[in-house]
């Protein structure tokens, strides 16, 4: 059986510890590779190997720089066929998911932060008479980057390229529960040129890998992406060290749909929104809203919508979902369609694990959920499940809709489906969450701030937000 190896100093090595942990293939439920357990031990070597290779890199140039991160780039694209096998087996989405989705993300995120390096630019501030002060902008040192098994490489690679692009030096967790494509990262990154130590990719647990990474003293900042209870233990522990903090936490987004709506535009982008990726995706509209002149239609509409769309094996090109995650998300999951009917809500699609045949019988398969019947402040709608389930509501006021959208700890994402601009605006306006769509869902520019308000993180992503984050601003000022 492959074991994977750890990336530390532009070298594959072996866990100190020679502890392996299992790789279980989400679509048939075993048991296809191992990855290293990995300890305080590997962080520190890749401190190590970090910190010495941070003064060559820090100061090579942002041509050079972007050059490395461009050919980085080109090199997933290269093996995009790879990548997007990879991800599917590790993952369990479907095959065209990856294929359209994570990996050609994972490609635009470097390509991107290698273009916007070179147009990054700092400020002066003149004082007529007095002097001028001008703000330069340095690379923090070694950072940390802790990325989540949902979106792997595409997740991973968005904390990596601006943090690398800025002139820092990286060690960084992918999950454990999908590492593959990061562990073929470290083989494109040694082909594009990127100096040994710059980048190192450690496997393992949270408690044993994460914590030493937002623990150890010469790791001046943590981009973390992941559950919010993990957030506020990363934010305990590094808060009294000074470290900086970027936390992309969880979200309960809600889909507000009124009757003026695209009805046909809404329902397929809500089938999207609510079900892609098998739910597993922090920006999925989890609560849908819809105002009570259309509910029923809307209602009748989806869950018909929902009956056609296929959950298979990932390789299937049919598959309209895959497999989640894990055996324990699965069963999380599971727990909480439980725990709704227990609320009082009624099932009008799906509920139940789906049993594929022979090969893949024991994979993870949840059937599309959709739960009617349950009051906004039950559990069911306040806490995140991350998986294909979705409530449904009706609302009769605008007031309504706000009130109950605006009820969770929650604020990362929300979408609003109404044909009237002032509407749009005020809607968008009242709503607490830190990215709004208006007809429409996912759509991406890579230059805006990216995160959410309340429990789902702290600061941005994206853009010069990124480059914000992984680098000093320093003032200087010349008297006249």
């Amino acid at each position: 059986m492959e074991k994977l190896s750890n990336f530390i100093n532009g070298q594959y090595v072996a866990p100190s510890s020679g502890r392996y942990l299992d790789n279980y293939e989400p679509a048939t439920g075993q048991v296809y590779s191992l990855i290293p357990d990995s300890d305080a031990q590997d962080v520190e070597q890749a401190v190590l190997a970090a910190e010495a290779a941070f003064p060559a890199w820090s100061t090579m140039g942002i041509e050079g720089r972007a050059a490395i991160l461009r050919k980085l780039s080109e090199g997933i694209e290269a093996n995009m066929e790879a990548f997007v096998a990879a991800e599917s087996k590790d993952n369990g989405k479907p095959l065209s998911l990856a294929q359209h989705v994570d990996i050609p993300r994972a490609v635009s995120n470097f390509h991107f932060f290698a273009t916007a390096i070179e147009h990054f630019a700092s400020e002066s501030h003149q004082m007529e008479g007095v002097g001028l002060n001008y703000t330069t902008r340095k690379p923090i040192g070694v950072v940390g980057c802790i990325s989540p098994w949902n979106l792997p490489l595409y997740l991973f690679s968005w904390k990596i390229a601006p943090a690398l692009a800025a002139g820092n030096c990286v060690v960084a967790k992918p999950s454990e529960v999908t590492p593959y494509t990061a562990y073929m990262l470290g083989k494109i990154a040694k082909e594009a040129g990127l100096p040994d130590g710059v980048l190192n990719i450690l496997h393992g647990t949270g408690p044993n890998v994460g914590d030493a990474i937002v623990k150890h003293p010469k790791i001046k900042a943590i981009s973390f992406t992941g559950g919010t209870k993990t957030g506020e233990y990363i934010a305990q522990t590094a808060g009294p060290m000074f470290k900086k903090l970027s936390l992309e936490l969880g979200g309960k987004n809600p889909n507000i749909i009124f009757a003026d709506c695209d009805f046909k535009d809404a329902l397929s982008t809500t089938i999207r929104s609510s079900f892609a990726n098998q739910g597993q995706i922090c920006l999925c509209g989890s609560r849908i809203f819809i105002e009570r002149p259309i509910y029923e239609q809307f209602k009748e509409a989806f869950v018909a919508a929902m009956a056609k769309n296929k959950v298979s094996f990932p390789t299937d090109p049919e598959a309209k979902m895959g497999a989640v995650v894990s055996k324990p998300h699965m069963e999380k999951i599971l727990s909480y369609i439980e725990l709704a009917k227990e609320e009082g809500g009624t099932i009008l699609c799906g509920g139940k694990r789906k049993i594929l045949d022979g090969a893949h019988a024991e994979g993870y398969y949840i059937e599309p959920t959709i739960i009617e019947g349950l009051h906004y402040t039950c559990r069911t709608n306040q806490e995140e499940i991350f998986g294909p389930v979705v409530t449904i509501t009706p609302f009769d006021t605008e007031e309504e809709a706000l009130t109950m959208a605006n009820s969770t700890q929650y604020g990362l994402a929300a979408t609003v489906w109404t044909s009237d601009l002032k509407r749009a605006h005020r809607v968008a306006d009242q709503v607490q969450a830190g990215i709004v769509w208006v007809n429409a869902w996912l759509v991406r520019d890579l230059r805006t701030p990216f995160g959410g308000v309340k429990a789902s993180g702290v600061g941005r992503e994206g853009g010069w937000e990124a480059l914000r984050f992984f680098t000093e601003a320093k003032n200087v000022f010349i008297k006249y």
